[in-house]
């Protein structure tokens, strides 16, 4: 890389918590960072989700470097073993960290694509020794270019959640429903919010924290004096197994272990119905306007008047073209990343700590970190994006040994996460309690549980 190179600046894409804690590091390095931020605040997704408490402890989420950042500034960490919400990361810490970088943080600034100047794709001569080239605009139509060492992409992936189709496209007619889905966690404490499900039936679809918490609300809100009528349908595309409600007591963060435990408590209460192996295929309206999901064996269920769909996300990868990728083929992320984390093969235990040997691609300098670095793959932690931006800088400014170094242990899940593929059979190891899922099956769960009918 030339001397011109060097002294421009290392673009970071998204000022949230993986974005800002890699510019953190590079000005601990003596690194200028410029951080280019879709959202009007730092940590605009993160907003999004105020009302939901992490299962992570402040002493969990905060980036050393950010801390040893923010410390001239008189910012005070809060205390380490408390639970903050969305909001408060974002405005206890992400903002003032934030605030901390000043000017090098950029707002309402949507990246619209990346390349090498000069470079399409395609061309070979010189392109490590090329700038890249970032292209943003901002919100009034205005369009930007700035050229960078290296990019950090720590955009993440909320803005591009899963549909509730069971074959990762949207299902017949999930478009014409949109009025009655919504692909985020509910705040049920917003009164006009909590009219929209109080005494009517909702069918949560996923098996993960989200959809757990999403139950637990549901749950609440029946047992409120307001709440009556209200219940859920839970729709799983698995069965039942003894790791369906996640680690319990058994999870080093009993934070996430108490969401499982929350759900399998709304479903023994009998406020949520259980269906297993539907995967859904169609939305269609009865003749209240309600609607009726059907699956892909043709299996359907009784009207529900709300969906809440948390199947997951996925990154947008869209601004990336002009760039040479080396991605997993079914996870969408980084190739030697990608055995790690993949829920096809994982059973027990922990994901490795990793950093930017697991990262890297074959265009030189660009960096997937965050949850965007997991593709498509769930259960990300903020300890994790933290290792890895604080390798990925390490590398960028040249310390190699740093950079190879693992800093960082995991807490154990306690919970088999996504062993075996969604459709792989009952196995012996299913019935010694591993990691496999039962085959798909109709169950209804909970003491005063109805089972949910089922058309032909």
């Amino acid at each position: 890389m030339s001397e011109t190179t060097t002294a421009l600046p290392v673009v970071v894409i998204g000022a949230g918590p993986a974005g800002l804690a890699a510019a953190a590091h590079l000005v601990d390095r003596g690194i200028e960072p410029l951080v280019l931020e879709a959202g009007p605040t730092a940590g605009t997704a993160v907003r999004e989700w105020a009302h939901v408490r992490l299962f992570s402890r402040w002493g969990e989420v905060v980036d050393p470097a950010a801390e040893k950042l923010l410390a001239p500034t008189g910012w005070v960490k809060p205390a380490e073993d408390t639970y903050p919400s969305g909001g408060d990361w974002a405005t206890r810490y992400l903002q003032p960290l934030a605030d901390a970088l000043g000017d090098r943080v950029r707002y309402d600034a949507r990246v619209t694509g990346v390349s090498r100047t000069g470079r399409d794709r395609i061309v070979d001569a010189d392109r490590d020794a090329k700038p890249f080239v970032v292209h943003y605009e901002s919100t009034d139509g205005r369009e930007h270019r700035v050229q960078a060492r290296a990019v950090i992409d720590a955009s993440g992936t909320w803005s591009t959640p899963n549909p509730a189709g069971g074959s990762g496209l949207a299902a017949l007619g999930e478009k014409a429903a949109a009025d009655r889905i919504t692909y985020r966690l509910p705040d049920l404490k917003d009164p006009s919010v909590r009219a929209r499900y109080t005494g009517r039936r909702t069918a949560v679809i996923g098996s993960g924290a989200s959809a757990f918490t999403a139950l637990a609300y549901l749950a609440d809100l029946a047992k409120a004096d307001d709440g009556q009528g209200t219940r859920a349908t839970w729709i799983l595309r698995r069965g039942i197994s003894g790791s369906t409600f996640g680690g319990a007591e058994a999870d080093q963060l009993p934070a996430r272990g108490a969401l499982g435990l929350a759900a399998k408590a709304a479903v023994d209460g009998g406020y949520a119905d259980a269906v297993t192996g539907f995967r859904t295929d169609a939305f269609e309206r009865d003749g209240d306007g309600r609607l009726v999901l059907v699956a892909e064996d043709g299996r359907r269920l009784d009207a529900v008047d709300e969906v809440i769909a948390l199947t997951g996300f996925r990154p947008d990868l869209s601004f990336l073209d002009e760039l040479r990728l080396g991605l997993d083929e079914r996870l969408q992320a980084p190739v030697e990343l990608a055995p790690l984390i993949d829920p096809n093969q994982h059973s027990c235990g922990t994901v490795y700590p990793h950093g930017v040997k697991e990262l890297s691609h074959p265009e030189q300098g660009l960096y997937l970190v965050g949850m965007k670095s997991y593709g498509r793959a769930p259960t990300f932690l903020a300890l994790t994006g933290y290792e890895q931006v604080r390798s990925v800088v390490a590398a960028i400014a040249g310390d190699h040994d740093a950079a190879e170094r693992v800093e960082l242990v995991l807490p154990e899940t306690g919970v088999c996460g996504g062993a075996g593929l969604f459709d792989q059979p009952t196995t012996d190891e299913t019935a010694e309690g591993g990691c496999c899922a039962p085959a798909p099956q109709l169950i209804s769960l909970g003491a005063h549980a109805p089972a949910p009918a089922c058309g032909s």
